[in-house]
């Protein structure tokens, strides 16, 4: 895109001012590196229920951003030129659809509930050699996520793919508008989002309106009712059943949603009178980038087989939040297919490398190679990623931040492996993008400018400890909080500095805490007086302190009794000053226990309001856990404590929410058995058939509970439950895979993920117990992988 500001008043309806800058990018993140990876950025600011990245301006001026868009006018410099806008969002909307507009090329829209951005990497894949498109980053699919990508349509592509996600009626209505697709691929439908929908119909019609204008609709008829629903309202038009198309020899793809998404694609191929996909073996599609420790002590980002300039920008800008004071290494392979002429292209790179403070880089193949010179930090070149894998020096990788991004042909996956810091098979997948979601869905529940502190105690209830506050802190929450000091330590070694409250401190802790900027809970006299005469050991004054109030829970807190003396207490105590008043409300999960917890808000309410008249500065008030900020608007006062919630838990079971966390191994051996024989520990696993079994690397010293053996819980492989027989192991335990055929050794397990039946809230009720306990039982040694959109 290109469009002078002026311009963009008049598309959109909006009123300029100041500078009439050049516009060559859209920004709405202030967090983001992508300004500073792009030309002519303009930074959008808008308003929301709980955010007003108005506030950000100034931040963005300070960055070198000269336009603006806002829902109000803003002070600016002379250089800069503002549009402003009612809504910004839908100011976005009418300028991708003006630019759609503008495009002479062919577009192509897909949705369905799964499988979208799966189906639109492989289309990618398949495409004829040497033509020029473009394709949404990542799932851009939203009601902002589709403009973006829109926007970022340079204008001479011969083919455009987007997405297009919706989540309620009314949303596709808008995004066809502004898409306008001349082609539409259907994918999967199913329940993921059914929440705002009366039935499955209601939903399939909500996504056909993107076929409106469509000449040609891509379809699989096993889908139903969507297949049947499109086969009668679009028989006028070019319709193509993937289903009559080939099906995917099993030996090539052997999952049947796989292999229908191979035949969606077959179809899509001779829709537009391309050659047939060859699929001589199972497209590989990374959907998420991963970040593992890596050896010597790095980080490190696997974004391959996904590489075109818009994901290395977006890659690139996510390498900026995770580094944070490490230094940075990109591992880059050649680009293929980018329409520009080499030159362009890699002049392109170069500059993005410059702007995105890469000071090692790592370049793979040929292209790369000739193009050296106009890389300017610290560089090595190698021909093959066999090559690299072999000669990469330690100082490339040790102690940095790690970006490998590299197209599908020079097989990264190598490298990934070689870099990744060795443990054993069991690994725990934490999808980040499914915690921002539940995030996101709590604060829709706060009041505006109500505040969250997020709770990342106990390794993040189990799901790591750096790479969730390191999120966290990106998405704008307000506090962290973690049970013991060395906790905190760690975050700000790790670059973390953000606020963090220590909820279990203890005077042993009270100097390693001031070294680090960490903020006790104080809960009694005592622990008062000694942090106070830490903090006056220190040099120090107004060391921020955070009083706990017992309401009711009786574990730690001041008792209603005990205000008036820590009333005239403080503020004789100039060594801390008191930034919030908190309690703890243990019943809000508990609808039989209302009363209760009513009485607690009360209480709670007495008692902090009497000790924020006593002090002469304002002060944060919060009790609402994540129960409660659903059952009890009333206890929001100025801040949330989410903790359970945000790893997709909530006080009863919740569709809005998203489960986290996936625990997976492989198998490592099958055996055949007879009836009659016995498998494991004490025989308790006796087999009353011929069976078959499999072992897996996973037993109660990862974190596998032993009441879960002899059929009491059962894995999932290839889609089919397979009861564990027998004793679990401490290191391993053993499935029955009879009933479950084509299985083979290095078969992906997963022991619990968010599939119904498989998901921690069943297992919770085998154990009689709660998700909590299992989360955090997660041993240390299963190492953890962090997904990211």
């Amino acid at each position: 895109m290109k469009y002078r500001l002026s311009r963009i008043a008049a598309i959109v309806g909006g009123t300029f001012s100041g500078t009439d800058c050049e516009v060559q990018s859209v920004v709405t993140d202030s967090r983001s590196l992508t300004c500073e990876l792009a030309t002519g950025p303009m930074f959008v600011a808008m308003c929301g229920a709980n955010h007003d990245s108005h506030s950000y301006v100034g931040q963005m001026l300070d960055r070198g951003v000269r336009a603006f868009l806002t829902e109000r006018p803003v002070d600016l410099p002379a250089d800069c030129g503002c549009v402003v806008v009612p809504n910004a969002i839908d100011a976005l909307q009418c300028l991708a659809a003006y630019h759609r507009a503008q495009f002479r090329g062919t577009v192509v829209g897909i949705t369905g509930s799964n499988g979208k951005t799966v189906i639109k990497e492989w289309i990618a894949e398949e495409l004829p050699a040497g033509m020029k498109y473009y394709r949404s980053p990542k799932s851009y699919n939203s009601q902002l996520g589709v403009p973006l990508s829109v926007l970022m349509l340079e204008g001479d592509e011969q083919l455009a793919i987007f997405e297009a996600g919706i989540s309620k009626p009314g949303e596709m209505e808008r995004l066809e508008r502004i898409i306008r697709p001349d082609v539409v691929v259907f994918t999967s439908i199913g329940d993921a989002h059914q929440e705002h929908f009366l039935n499955l119909e209601q939903k399939c019609i909500e996504k056909m309106i993107l076929a409106h204008g469509a000449s040609k609709i891509i379809y699989h008829s096993y889908y139903e009712p969507l297949g049947r629903m499109i086969a009668a309202h679009f028989a006028s038009r070019r319709l193509y059943d993937a289903a009559s198309f080939p099906s995917v020899p099993e030996s090539v793809i052997g999952n049947e949603a796989s292999r229908r998404n191979a035949q969606i694609v077959e179809a899509f191929c001779a829709a537009m009178g391309y050659p047939a996909p060859a699929f001589a073996s199972a497209p590989e599609v990374a959907m998420r980038l991963e970040v593992k420790d890596g050896i010597n002590d790095s980080v490190l980002i696997n974004d391959a087989y996904n590489l075109d300039l818009n994901s290395l920008a977006l890659a690139l800008d996510y390498l900026h939040t995770v580094a944070l004071s490490r230094p940075k290494t990109l591992i880059l392979s050649d680009i293929a297919q980018s329409g520009l002429s080499d030159d362009e292209l890699y002049s392109r790179v170069a500059g993005m490398v410059a702007r995105a403070g890469i000071d090692t880089f790592v370049g793979i193949g040929p292209k790369l190679k000739r193009y050296a010179a106009l890389i300017t930090c610290n560089k090595t070149f190698f021909p093959s990623t066999e090559e690299c894998i072999g000669r990469l020096g330690r100082d490339a990788v040790a102690g940095r931040a790690v970006l490998l991004k590299g197209a599908r042909e020079y097989r990264f996956e190598k490298l990934a492996h070689a870099l990744s810091r060795k443990s054993h098979t069991t690994v725990l997948e934490v999808d980040l993008d499914a915690m921002i979601h539940n995030l996101n869905y709590f604060r829709s529940k706060l009041a505006h400018g109500t505040k969250l502190v997020a709770m990342v105690k106990a390794g993040s209830y189990g799901a790591g400890d750096f790479e969730v506050a390191q999120m966290l802190q990106h998405q704008g929450v307000d506090y962290l909080a973690v049970a013991f000091a060395d906790e905190g330590v760690l975050l700000r070694e790790r670059g973390v500095t953000m606020p963090i409250v220590v909820l279990n401190a203890d005077a042993d802790s009270f100097e390693l805490m001031i070294a680090n900027r960490l903020e006790p809970e104080i809960y009694s006299f005592r622990s008062l007086d000694d942090f106070a005469a830490a903090v006056s050991h220190a040099g120090e004054t107004h060391y921020p302190i955070h009083l706990k109030l017992d309401t009711g829970m009786h574990r730690l807190g001041f008792m209603e009794e005990e205000i008036d003396r820590l009333c005239e207490l403080l503020p004789v105590r100039p060594e801390v000053k008191v930034a919030t008043i908190f309690s703890h409300l243990n019943c809000a999960d508990m609808p039989e226990e209302d009363a209760y917890t009513r009485a607690q808000i009360a209480r709670y309410d007495r008692m902090s309001s009497t000790i924020a008249a006593s002090l002469p500065y304002p002060v944060i008030r919060h009790t609402a856990n994540s129960a409660a900020i659903e059952r009890f608007p009333e206890a929001q006062y100025d801040m949330c404590r989410l903790g359970l919630g945000l790893y997709g838990f909530g006080w009863q079971h919740n569709e809005s929410l998203r489960p986290v966390s996936t625990l997976r191994t492989r198998i490592v051996a099958i055996k055949h058995l007879a009836a009659g024989e016995t498998v494991g520990y004490g025989r308790a696993g006796y087999l009353t058939r011929p069976s078959i079994t499999a072992t897996i690397p996973v037993g109660y010293a990862d974190g596998l509970d032993r009441h879960l053996g002899c059929g009491r819980w059962s894995v999932l492989v290839g889609g089919g439950a397979a009861p564990i027989v027998g004793r679990v192991c401490m290191d391993s335990c053993m499935i029955d895979i009879t009933d479950i055929p084509g299985v083979e050794e290095g078969d992906e397990v997963r022991i619990f993920s968010p599939a119904p039946g498989n998901d921690l809230e069943t297992m919770a009720r085998v154990l009689d117990t709660i998700p909590y306990e299992i989360m955090t039982s997660v041993s240390s040694r299963v190492k953890r992988i962090y997904l990211k959109e």
